[in-house]
């Protein structure tokens, strides 16, 4: 299937749409995800166009993954995290939902159970404090 340059991320990318950004270099961008299933749940994302893991460049794979681990370290830090959880879905049977490529990187408490995918929509003072704390700790680490 072909890229869709009309995807929530990729109006994202061009300013069309608000986001609360912890990170952006010249091939990445993350931000928190405003259906969060943790708190301090990010989405990391290629700048260059990919539907999925199955299109994407290798080289903005790894830039991708590079990124996901340095806001997993950031995470562990700013929301006292004891665990990570990473998820990256690949078309509609894989549970895609947004076709272009992503990482979800999410802190994880113990005995604290995920909230359900789309289930509760952050408030905007509270992701905006959560995007400064990280993007301040990603800035240091």
């Amino acid at each position: 299937m072909a890229y869709d340059p009309g995807n929530i991320f990729a109006k994202i990318l061009r300013s069309e749409l608000p986001a609360y950004k912890v990170y952006e270099d010249d091939r990445v961008l993350a931000f928190l995800d405003i259906m969060p299933r943790a708190a301090g749940h990010v989405l990391v994302i290629p700048k260059a166009p990919a539907r999925n893991l199955l299109d994407v460049a290798a080289g903005d794979l790894a830039a991708v993954m590079a990124v996901a681990q340095h806001i997993a370290q950031a995470q562990m830090q700013v929301f006292e995290a004891e665990g990570i959880t990473l998820t990256q879905h690949n078309e509609k049977a894989g549970g895609q939902e947004v076709f272009h490529l992503h990482v979800h990187v999410i802190p994880r408490h113990a005995g604290v159970e995920l909230r359900p995918p789309l289930s509760y929509r952050e408030a905007p003072e509270v992701l905006a404090e959560q995007s400064a704390r990280l993007a301040a700790a990603l800035k240091k680490g």
